[in-house]
């Protein structure tokens, strides 16, 4: 059974609906130059038109509501505790697979592109999931993103989060056994004043940009506006899909993944931190079941693909991979910029994409499926 999960697109859509009051209030969206510090010219523009980044909305400095909660250790904090410091407030599932690690990776990335400045910014999450609010859940959450040393991610009773959900108009439902929640993070500066409110856009290759754009308006808010380590180009990005030929780096060993046209595959989508919320490594392994099923009966090579750009690093992965007593019978490339992901359309992990020869997606399927219902749904999509 599929764990409960936040539907990225979806959210990103009710987010603008529910939040327009607060945007309407504050003042209209921020032009990149604000947003950013960028001079006005060709970038800014290139960057407006970036369908996978979201720029900010001004809040125009009204105070900022309050919250009093437990973090992953068990430990009383309240919001108003950080005044001094420019506080990263975000809502996220603690058992979240799609759009949340993005949010918590650019989250990251950002306070490390200031460098020694970032330690003048506090990294806060809110636990967005009603079903899931024990402390365990998000010390479970942080440990399989890394993050237990880098943020504090709060929860309470479900009272005490509906309060806080209330205060910041953060939209939390289920709906068919799913998550959905405003994928919302807010820059708050050192007077306890929201600044900025960002909405997280379901794009893995958008997620070094989103830290950016974050990581350049921190620093307006900071003492001497220190530098930010990232100067990458805020245009839209050139995904790889199914049609190209692609060559990632291999997850185990020397050498490449080879993607793209010229052979039917079925491609796995995944990530290390699944392993918060299913038993990862008997999945993967279970993958050799299909491997044999191919060889046997002419069916597409399996090859998997690690969402390396939501991972604490690709040494995590390698190691997470080593540690099997058994290798995989099957590559495993990892995806370290996100544009292989983007480009076949992935929305959540896992993901499976069964492709052609010519490079045309045959079948999708969000999830991991037992290896005697993928080998048949592999020859049910492959039937003429």
């Amino acid at each position: 059974m599929k764990t409960p999960r936040i539907r990225g697109p979806l959210t990103a859509a009710a987010a603008l609906t529910v939040l327009t009051g607060i945007v309407g209030l504050a003042g209209c969206g921020t032009s990149a130059s604000s947003a950013t510090g960028m001079q006005v010219g060709p970038e800014s523009s290139a960057a407006e038109m970036n369908p996978n980044l979201d720029l900010g909305s001004s809040l125009g400095g009204q105070p900022a509501p309050d919250i009093a909660l437990l973090n992953q250790f068990g430990q009383p904090m309240s919001l108003s505790q950080f005044r001094g410091k420019v506080v990263v407030l975000s809502f996220q599932d603690s058992e979240c697979t799609t759009v949340c690690p993005l949010t918590a990776q650019s989250m990251l990335e950002a306070k490390q592109m200031l460098g020694a400045a970032g330690s003048q910014v506090q990294l806060l999450g809110v636990d967005a999931n009603p079903d899931s609010t024990s402390v365990a859940d998000v010390l479970a959450y942080s440990r399989a993103h890394g993050l237990v040393n880098q943020w504090d991610f709060l929860t309470g009773s479900l009272a005490q989060l509906k309060a806080a959900w209330g205060a910041y108009h953060i939209a939390v439902q289920i709906e068919q056994g799913q998550i959905d929640h405003t994928p919302a993070l807010f820059v708050i500066d050192q007077r306890g004043r929201e600044q900025k409110l960002y909405l997280t856009q379901m794009a893995y290759s958008g997620v070094g940009q989103s830290a950016q754009v974050l990581a350049d308006e921190l620093a307006s808010l900071l003492p001497g506006h220190p530098r930010v380590d990232s100067q990458q180009s805020l245009a839209s990005i050139t995904v790889q899909g199914p049609s190209d030929r692609v060559a990632l780096p291999a997850a185990t060993g020397p050498g490449q993944v080879v993607l793209g046209p010229g052979a039917p595959r079925l491609v796995m989508f995944f990530a290390t931190w699944l392993s918060e919320v299913t038993n990862l490594r008997s999945v993967l392994t279970g993958g050799n079941a299909y491997v044999a099923a191919a060889r046997r009966d002419g069916l597409p090579q399996l090859v998997a693909v690690d969402e390396t750009v939501v991972e604490p690093s690709a040494q995590a992965v390698r190691a997470y991979l080593n540690g099997f007593s058994a290798p995989l019978s099957y590559p495993v490339a990892l995806d370290t910029t996100g544009r292989v992901a983007d480009g076949y359309g992935v929305q959540d992990q896992p993901w499976l994409d069964l492709v052609s020869a010519s490079g045309k997606v045959l079948w999708s399927h969000d999830g991991w499926l037992p290896p005697a219902a993928l080998i048949a749904a592999v020859r049910h999509a492959l039937k003429p």
